[in-house]
């Protein structure tokens, strides 16, 4: 791209910081109308599982519902508890928004498709979902309330016993592929099992994907390990005190980051931006369109989830964390490193 910008006459610089923008405006737009897209679908899923119709009303089918619900949203009042930290309270929800949309730019959307092809687009990845936790913790202090409080408590916890699980899973797929790159992880998927393209089915990497697709439910604090929000128990968790735009960038936000894990298990698992079968015809279809269809399949095992399976107790998720995918992740370091030891470099 900053070589069309620099063939119609732009300097170097200039060619390439409109591209950069151009890129992440390609990027950011589409993602916007998505997170509002996939919440109608949650709602028309959830409504269908409890045998209801869902949003029905506004626009056609209810497509318009989620543009309402932020219309609503954006004419309330802002309101500040007079006891919290104003500057820190303000800013929570701008980094949570802000941080679910950095881990876009190393995503491959395709051969050759992406923002920023980096080395250790993995890495980033890992280090920026870690960041989320941050604008929870803020709004949870800075709120000056109790139940905003706990529930911070429980976001910082909860983060970090699934990001070690997490962190060890990635192991695994690092070792397998040979590459911390985004794009030559998918590439190492082409043809692995039987000609399918995909981590997921090697009998040796399927049981992480299930542990990295459980836990990315609870990096996201979906249900059933929705803690940090429990209404029963902390009123709206860390969102108590929030209202107006504030309260939609934390629902953007974690919507935002929803889809990204449900990318991530695509991109890391199954093939991303492959055909599910090293099939020639099968690759006339653009790569963008296979990844999307995955995301979309995803997507609808974490709403799935989220409509029938009932929320854990606090214990019950320390316990998953620390007892169960912490012990059986780490012996898979080893078992998937000595395998590797043993038949690629023995």
């Amino acid at each position: 791209m900053t070589e069309f910008f620099q063939s119609i006459g732009m300097s170097y610089e200039w060619a390439w910081f409109t591209a950069s923008l151009a890129g992440i405006l390609l990027i950011a737009l589409p993602l916007m109308l998505a997170v509002a897209m996939i919440i109608y679908a949650d709602r028309k899923i959830w409504a269908a599982m409890a045998l209801r119709r869902g949003p029905n009303v506004v626009g056609p089918f209810g497509l318009l519902q989620s543009f309402a619900d932020g219309l609503k949203v954006f004419l309330q009042e802002t309101i500040i508890p007079s006891a919290s930290n104003r500057g820190l309270f303000l800013i929570a929800p701008i980094i949570t928004f802000t941080v679910a949309l950095l881990a876009w730019a190393v995503v491959p959307f395709g051969a050759d498709v992406v923002l920023s092809d980096i080395n250790v687009g993995l890495l980033y990845i890992l280090a920026i979902s870690s960041l989320g936790v941050y604008g929870v913790v803020i709004s949870g202090w800075a709120s000056n309330s109790k139940y905003p409080f706990y529930s911070a408590m429980r976001a910082a916890a909860q983060m970090i016993s699934y990001e070690v699980s997490i962190g060890f899973v990635l192991i695994s797929v690092v070792l397998w592929a040979g590459t911390f790159n985004m794009s030559g992880i998918v590439e190492a998927q082409k043809g692995h099992v039987f000609g399918i393209n995909a981590f997921g089915l090697n009998p040796l990497l399927f049981p992480i994907a299930v542990i990295f697709l459980i836990s990315a439910l609870a990096e996201t604090a979906r249900a059933p390990f929705d803690l940090t929000e429990a209404e029963s128990e902390l009123v709206a968790g860390y969102q108590t005190e929030y209202s107006s735009m504030s309260f939609a960038l934390f629902w953007l936000g974690e919507y935002a980051n929803v889809l990204l894990m449900a990318t991530l298990n695509a991109i890391l698992f199954w093939g991303g931006y492959l055909p599910p079968v090293d099939w020639a015809p099968l690759y006339a279809v653009p790569g963008i369109i296979w990844l999307f269809a995955k995301i979309l399949l995803f997507f609808f095992i974490f709403s799935w989830v989220k409509a029938t399976v009932p929320r854990y107790r606090y214990d019950q998720l320390m316990r998953l964390g620390w007892k169960v995918f912490l012990p059986i992740s780490l012996f898979w370091v080893f078992l998937v490193s000595g395998y590797l030891m043993l038949t690629r470099y023995g």
